[in-house]
């Protein structure tokens, strides 16, 4: 365990991926979503695809888990439990996807995705049609889909969501739910497929805390009145970490 702790800490990027997961950690507790958008690509430059993947899913698995009776409190479940089966069903695709997937490819998937979601939120572009009961399992879906072979499973879901008249803590919340159960549902998959290895574990383990850390004080920063600056402030975020981390800079 100590040998592999310390293969992890010495893998190479290893401090760059704690400032990408401590600012991720931020936004995710100030506004529910984010951490794969802002992490994703910086973990695309310095790790194989499938261990970004892995690195993710294990510190996002427990870093909002503080976060998680309030969301509770305020979410609903029932929008939640609907996203989450067809996150289910969508993730097994997705991971066999991943598993053939270049690089460098991947690196132009999670910088373009965030991109093209940053550029429709800023546009202000919603959805107006109905938002029935399909609808919120196909979003699902997608989501499980585009997770399991890029780590963004928020995306599809965030842009139903700005569709909705749903309050802004209800939306966070139901964001954060799903999203924590995304990451248990891949995690299960990889573990029965075989497919989980030690040293991103650890990595994902090591990147725990800090991500802890980050998402308790995002989430102590959050007030209602200030949700413009918030969003201006992990939209800008987003864009930094998808621009810089384009294969076209090496």
């Amino acid at each position: 365990m100590s040998s592999a702790l310390g293969g992890a800490i010495n893998a190479d990027g290893f401090w760059i991926l704690v400032g990408a997961v401590f600012i991720a950690g931020l936004v995710r507790g100030f506004s529910g979503f984010g951490t794969s958008m802002i992490y994703m690509p910086f973990a695309g430059t310095v790790l194989p695809p499938v261990w970004a993947l892995i690195t993710v899913l294990v510190f996002d698995a427990f870093g909002p888990l503080p976060n998680v009776p309030r969301a509770l409190r305020d979410g609903a479940p029932r929008d939640v439990m609907r996203l989450a089966l067809g996150a289910f069903l969508g993730v097994p695709l997705g991971l066999f996807l991943l598993y053939r997937i270049d690089p460098e490819v991947f690196r132009w998937l999670v910088s373009g995705v965030s991109l093209v979601l940053l550029v429709l939120l800023i546009s202000g572009w919603r959805y107006h049609g109905e938002m029935s009961r399909v609808l919120t399992l196909a979003i699902g879906g997608l989501g499980g889909v585009l997770g399991g072979i890029s780590g963004l499973a928020g995306p599809p879901v965030i842009m139903f969501y700005m569709s909705s008249m749903r309050a802004v803590k209800v939306v966070r919340a139901n964001i954060l739910l799903y999203l924590l159960m995304f990451d248990f549902f891949s995690l299960a998959m990889m573990a029965v497929s075989g497919l989980l290895e030690v040293q991103p574990m650890m990595i994902g383990i090591l990147l725990t805390l800090p991500y802890l850390i980050a998402n308790i004080i995002g989430a102590a920063l959050f007030r209602p009145g200030f949700e413009k600056i918030y969003r201006w402030l992990a939209y800008t975020l987003i864009a930094g970490a998808a621009l810089s981390n384009l294969p076209l800079f090496g």
